[in-house]
Parts: structure tokens; sequence; C-alpha cells
């Protein structure tokens, strides 16, 4: 039997055999990322985030890793279930603490673990251990975000639930160019989008890409600030520390992509995202100054023109937004799994995603008929 060990820091599993296990083209999943979390002060236990990353030993030899947090709270996850402590608080039980399998702050779909050992090997082991890692805790259970979908069986197997959401997702369908692209948008829809992107340029905003090391530190302060802009304007503090995104430019700058405007000779905003060799994820945002449309020139726009560039297939912007369908984003499933050791909740919760289910397939086909593209050209 494998031998299942716990650690309060990823810094104790040693980043190339993890690297190894997990692999280096999702970003968000490399040892160098939830490390630069950790070392940066962004994902602490004093901030709800307790690490318990899970190492599986087989005779000494490391075969198995998951990224693991007690959580006690359910901020910074983005699969909503505020209704479900509420519920627990109810009938007089304690939610929190619970064990998570995500990445903090980041809502995007990818693998959750790494294991040398066959798929159905693997997610029985987990399985068994994350609810023996939920007794030892008192933890109500364990939840897995933004799971990969071809895992979504594979857990209902074990007995988890698993919950659907959505985001909306652009496509690169062998663009030439971004005119290419709008080509294939019906005529009205064509026009408003080319209206957006001039009135940027009509208030004399300009925008530059920059990738990898051509980001330097002065970069970086300039965004910090847009970044932390973001979260002020709501009476709060980002989540992530300045040093967090040093971190990443010194350990996996070229997973990064940082799109700047610039106004009267001084930036003004800017998005910052990261890069698989398929995929851009566009992940934070912020501006000093407003502008008509610049939103979506620099969170949108302008990744869609870095994708068109570089061969990417595909752009996650991030979480919510349905402003995004017009703009040629189209309506993607993503998955949740999750274990609940209160098994007297499990009727109404497998009622509740069942619904939730058929709800979201509805409204998602209702969306995509607010695609932007020509009949039977998407």
């Amino acid at each position: 039997m494998p031998d299942i060990r716990l650690h309060s820091k990823i810094e104790e599993i040693p980043r190339d055999d993890w690297n190894a296990l997990c692999g280096t083209d999702y970003p968000f999943l490399r040892h160098e990322f939830l490390d630069a979390l950790e070392r940066s002060g962004s994902v602490t236990a004093k901030s709800g985030w307790q690490p318990l990353h899970l190492s599986i030993w087989q005779e000494d030899q490391l075969i198995g890793v998951m990224p693991l947090y007690l959580k006690g709270h359910s901020w910074g996850e983005y699969v909503f279930d505020w209704s479900w402590a509420d519920a627990w608080s109810r009938h007089g039980l304690d939610y929190y603490p619970k064990l998570l399998t995500a990445i903090p702050f980041t809502p995007a779909t990818g693998p959750r673990y790494g294991i040398n050992l066959p798929d159905e090997e693997s997610i029985t082991l987990l399985s068994q251990a994350l609810r023996q890692i939920s007794e030892r805790f008192n933890a109500s259970g364990w939840h897995g975000l933004f799971i990969e979908p071809e895992l979504r069986e594979r857990f209902e197997k074990n007995d988890l639930m698993t919950r659907l959401g959505t985001q909306y997702h652009w496509f690169n369908r062998g663009y030439n160019s971004f005119d290419h692209y709008l080509e294939h948008f019906t005529s009205r829809k064509r026009k408003n989008l080319r209206k957006e992107r001039e009135k940027v340029i009509r208030q004399g905003v300009t925008l530059i890409t920059l990738s990898g090391l051509e980001i330097t530190e002065e970069h970086l302060d300039q965004f910090y600030n847009f970044y932390q802009m973001t979260y002020l304007k709501r009476g709060r503090q980002g989540y992530l520390t300045r040093d967090f995104f040093s971190l990443l430019r010194t350990t996996m700058p070229q997973h990064l992509v940082l799109v700047l405007a610039e106004h009267e000779q001084r930036f003004v905003a800017g998005a910052l995202s990261l890069r698989s060799s398929e995929c851009l994820y566009g992940r934070y945002w912020g501006c000093l100054d407003e502008f008509d449309s610049l939103h979506f020139e620099a969170c949108y726009y302008q990744g869609i023109d870095y994708c068109i560039r570089e061969g990417l297939h595909r752009f996650d912007p991030g979480a919510q937004g349905e402003h995004k369908i017009q703009r040629g984003f189209e309506p993607v499933e993503t998955w949740s799994t999750h274990w609940l050791r209160e098994t007297g909740f499990h009727p109404a919760l497998r009622d509740f995603l069942n619904e939730e289910q058929e709800l979201l397939r509805q409204e998602m086909t209702r969306l995509a008929e607010g695609l932007p593209f020509r009949q039977n050209d998407n």
C-alpha cells in the first residue's frame, strides 16, 4: 500500500520531482507557481489557505503529488458553495474547515495531480486518502475545482458528486489575422466590434504586448498599481502580493504575457496573462483611469491578436462575463468534484446539482444563440 504524506509547504517536495509528475506546460500546477503563492505570502494559513500538499510514496519512491489546502472560508475559489455552508450552519454543523484541491484564486481548468499509476487506480487511491485526511482534520469534506472534464466519470464511480459550471472561451479556427477572424462575424456584429477598437484609438490610447523577460520589474510595478486599484474600487485588497509577480518573472518568465496601455506618455492600464503551448489564460487586470472600451481591448482583443500570432488554440479570459459572448467567446463546461462527510446531505445535494446542471445547460444553449458568427460559421 502506498504511503501518503502531507506537507505544510510545497518547498518540502522537490521541485523537479513535482514537475516531472505534473508536467510543466500548464503553468498553474507548476511547482514554481504554487511556491510563489506561498513564498510571497499570498497563500498562508492566516489568510485561510493552510497548505496540506499530498505526496504518495512507494518504497521510498515519490510516485504522486496533489496540491491540497485546508480552507477556513470559500473566498478565492470561483465555485460558489456559500449556500452549502449556510445549510450546515442551520443544522448546527461546521462546514469549515474543508479540504480543497485547486489553484488558489485561479478559475482555470487543468490537471490537478500527477501520479505514476493507472488512471482508475489513481482516482481510487486519492478518494480513499482524502476521506481519511478529512476525518483526521475534522474537515466537512473535499472539493476539487476546475478539474479536467475527462475525470468527471472517474470521480463519480468513486461516489463523489460532480458540479457543472460555465465559462466563455475563444477558439482559434485557423485565423491568420484579427480581420480574418472578424470575417466570420455577421455584418452588424463585425461593425460593432470594430467601432469598439476604434474608440480606444480615438482616445489616444496605444497598447503594447510584452512577454517573458521583456517584462521588467518596472513594468510589474506599474501593473501592480493597476491590479490593486481593481480591488480598492471595491473596498478590498488584492489577494496577491507584489512579490508574487516578481517570483513568477524570476522562475517561469516563459509563461508571462503583459499588455500595457499608454496614454499621454504614461501607462494607465494593464492585463497580465499566463500561457501554455496551446492556451492563453487571462488572469489579472487593472486601470488607473477609465477609458471607453479599454477593458475589452486590453483583456480580450489583444489576447485574441496574441493567440493568432502565436498559433495558440484557445483563449481562456477568466471567470464569468456574459458580455464575452458577443465578442466571440463561446460557452464551455467547467467541472468540480465534491465529497462531503455528512451523508445525510447527499440526497439533497445530488438533487440540487442535477437541477442546477439542467438549468445551466439550457442557459448555455440560450447564450450560444447570441454568438456573433454567421450561421454555420463557428
